[in-house]
């Protein structure tokens, strides 16, 4: 193998020679020492290089990560992926290239996308307040709030300038209300895109799945992914795992943590069957409906409101790591087709929406953006329940990506480990 990876010219004949021989266990035997991180040069490819593969076995154990899925994106194509360790610790099923990761909020950008596509066809307006599409019953009605709400645009959703909070703590029994008037200042906002979520299917007819797999999700391949839930699917998900030596309530999983929407799906899931409809085929308002008779049948407080058991826009994505580098791609590479973003959309996506004095990063619509040494790049991370983390970050510039998917608390000190490995990065997102 030669010492310098740049002697091996092209990424796939590399993905042939990992692929063919050299398994989890295999590179876990591999002599060797404990592995540093070179410097990497600004034009060599994000695939990690065979030295740090041999020492991730070590490390996924020292972290207490028992599955991770990487992939990697040159030349605006997905080139490499590769999968390490199981999907529950205790069953021992191996992480392969049809294991599906809980991708959290990496959800948001692949749902910007779908947004934007509507807006190029002029479904939907940036700049057009979303009650003009969608009222939810639940927000505040007192006079100060409403001027607010109404005032509250597509574009504040994607650039979380809604003034809204991440998640109400008792969305059963507490109205949604903005902290600060929309376009002022940046708020993290599950909620809003939830709201925007129902903007879409009032706008479509269809649920967020439904638009999902006809916009996006068919024409780009991604095979595998689904904002909902299925017994298939539930075959091919990982489990989340706590931390080392964490503490906490188990649900009867041979000590495994709480699942959350594993948990959440598999009583809604009940309920799907019994009524024909398909989770995948649900709205919000079919959600709403059926909530009763899923609550009756589910642990006492498991479900709270119907967005427990709807396809979630903001957190519910599930896919293959390739599916998602598919997505990737579709962001970098140089010659979009037809039924992809438009140019100018695309740039706008990744260019800066707001300007908030004082911020070292820097929000697009629907990605973060960072400016490093080596140029802007655009990013979004993922934690769902504390237990599942990813991270997925872009080279617009040199048309290269890379996502890595993990099912435990410790994800993200992993996650870290392979992006300054691979890229030769170190983010201040990762510290700041």
């Amino acid at each position: 193998m030669p010492a310098d990876r740049r002697d091996i010219p092209c990424p796939l004949f590399r993905r042939r020679f990992l692929g063919a021989g050299l398994g989890l266990g295999a590179l876990a035997a591999m002599p060797g020492r404990a592995w540093a991180a070179p410097r990497r040069d600004v034009d060599a490819d994000w695939i990690p290089s065979p030295e740090f593969l041999a020492d991730l076995p070590r490390q996924m154990q020292a972290l207490g990560v028992p599955g991770i899925g990487i992939a990697v994106v040159e030349a605006g194509r997905l080139a490499w992926s590769r999968g390490f360790g199981v999907m529950h610790a205790q069953q021992r099923t191996p992480v392969t290239d049809a294991t599906l990761f809980e991708v959290a909020s990496l959800s948001k950008p692949v749902f910007a996308y779908a947004v934007l596509q509507l807006a190029d066809r002029g479904e939907l307006a940036l700049d057009r307040p979303l009650v003009a599409y969608a009222r939810p019953e639940y927000l505040d009605g007192g006079p100060a709030a409403k001027a607010w709400l109404d005032a509250i645009t597509v574009r504040d959703v994607l650039r979380h300038s809604t003034g809204l909070p991440d998640w109400r703590e008792d969305p059963a029994n507490q109205a949604l209300a903005p902290a600060v008037a929309p376009g002022t200042r940046i708020d993290y906002s599950g909620e809003a895109f939830v709201w925007l979520q129902r903007v879409v299917e009032a706008v479509t007819g269809e649920s967020l799945d439904q638009t999902l797999q006809r916009l996006l999700f068919a024409p780009a391949g991604m095979r595998d992914s689904s904002y909902a839930w299925s017994a298939a699917m539930a075959e091919r998900s990982v489990y989340g795992h706590r931390a080392p030596n964490a503490a906490g309530p188990a649900d009867g999983n041979g000590g495994m943590p709480p699942q959350m929407l594993r948990e959440q799906w598999t009583a809604a899931q009940a309920i799907a069957d019994r009524t024909g409809t398909p989770l995948s085929a649900w709205r919000y308002e079919d959600a709403a409906r059926l909530l009763p008779q899923v609550q009756a049948i589910a642990p006492p407080g498991l479900v709270a409101w119907p967005a427990d058991i709807l396809a979630n826009a903001a957190a519910s994505l599930r896919c293959t790591v390739q599916d998602y580098a598919r997505f990737m791609a579709l962001m970098v590479h140089a010659r979009p087709a037809a039924w992809e973003l438009r140019p100018a959309t695309r740039a706008a996506m990744l260019s800066r929406q707001i300007d908030v004095p004082g911020r070292w990063t820097d929000k697009g619509l629907g990605w973060n953006l960072e400016r490093t040494p080596r140029g802007p790049v655009f990013y979004h991370s993922g934690s769902n329940g504390g237990i599942f983390k990813s991270f997925a970050l872009g080279d617009l510039a040199r048309q290269r990506a890379i996502v890595i998917s993990t099912n435990a608390a410790n994800g993200n000190l992993l996650y870290r480990r392979v992006v300054r490995a691979a890229t030769g990065l170190d983010l201040l997102a990762f510290d700041v």
